[in-house]
């Protein structure tokens, strides 16, 4: 138990990034409880190594009377919330379910927070509810929100929640911001394991526009250290910028696995860009870093060694995914 925390709801707990959370989270000792609706993106095989450890719920975050239910049965002493839909390009084709379980959840879950009286709410963000920037410069915790996709104005929504409810109620709520994830178990519908699986069947990977945008990539694992270090350290109403510092621009993360999977650069494919495609991300993380000694200890070249070797050593769970992926990619790439 840290600062009085035994009791860890984990919502998305069957996702990419909150599966790698509740994972640390038995390693760690805590009493781990998931709740994941089991969407398209979410799967319990992630999960089965601590089955036996963990309490599931297979509940929609935006059904409050199932939500209380497990609030009242659990009594958690902290809830950290990564359920979301989290894919710009689904949120182009429809924003309805991002206003749905982003919006309508979280608002959900911090009201039910407020009546069972947790310790900590911890809400999971995105460096994307900052808008975009140009070649130089950094989101800052206190830069304007400025969110530019249906996605990223989800997000940016229920943080202004999160910040209501900490305000109006004084519900401890803390905002953490990282930048874009990856590594083992990311549902490969997100650009590096889109990259992965294509050119392992040597088909055609398409790249937005000429592949100049810029990304801020962060090893999942470190994500997660730094959320049980703000559970346990972060003051409630405080926002935290997680960002590892290594940027780079699409085309040379396409060109890096190529190179790694000894595939030619010919299976490069351009094509027309996203619509509202944000530049740049940078995120300004010496706040976490200098309050409470965070840094990422997994460097890319080293994340995406390792990320490309475990879907080699995986591709039965991604040949699962295949007939979903195929409807999907023929609606954002038609």
């Amino acid at each position: 138990m840290v600062n009085g925390v035994n009791k860890i709801l984990v919502t998305g707990g069957a996702g990419f990034i909150g599966s790698e959370f509740a994972r640390h989270g038995v390693k760690k000792g805590y009493k781990i409880v998931i709740i994941d609706k089991l969407t398209y993106a979410g799967d319990i095989e992630r999960i089965k190594e601590v089955e036996k450890a963990i309490t599931f719920y297979r509940a929609d975050i935006t059904d409050k009377k199932s939500v209380e239910r497990i609030f009242k049965t659990e009594r958690p002493d902290a809830v950290i919330h990564w359920a979301a839909e989290s894919h710009v390009d689904r949120s182009i084709l429809d924003a309805s379910p991002f206003l749905d379980t982003n919006v309508k959840g979280t608002q959900v879950l911090l009201e039910t927070a407020r009546i069972y009286g947790v310790e900590k709410f911890i809400n999971i963000s995105t460096d994307e509810v900052y808008g975009e920037l140009g070649e130089g410069g950094q989101f800052f915790e206190t830069t304007p929100l400025n969110p530019n996709s249906p996605y990223s104005v989800s997000k940016a929504s229920a943080d202004m929640f999160g910040r209501a409810y900490h305000r109006t109620y004084n519900l401890p709520v803390i905002t953490v911001r990282p930048s874009n994830n990856y590594g083992p178990w990311q549902y490969p519908e997100k650009l590096i394991p889109v990259v992965i699986l294509k050119a392992l069947n040597n088909e055609k990977i398409p790249v937005y526009g000429k592949g100049e945008n810029v990304r801020e990539w962060l090893f999942v694992s470190d994500c997660a250290d730094a959320v049980f270090l703000v559970m346990d350290k972060g003051e409630a109403g405080e926002i935290y910028n997680v960002g590892s510092g290594e940027e780079r621009r699409n085309i040379e993360v396409v060109r890096h696995i190529l190179k790694l999977l000894g595939k030619s650069e010919g299976l490069i494919e351009f094509t027309k860009d996203r619509l509202g495609h944000d530049f740049r991300y940078s995120l300004n993380s010496e706040k976490i870093k200098n309050q409470y000694g965070w840094k990422s200890h997994v460097s890319f070249d080293k994340g995406i060694e390792e990320t490309v070797r475990w879907y080699i050593d995986n591709m039965g769970w991604v040949k699962g995914k295949l007939a979903h992926l195929n409807k999907y990619w023929e609606a954002v790439y038609k």
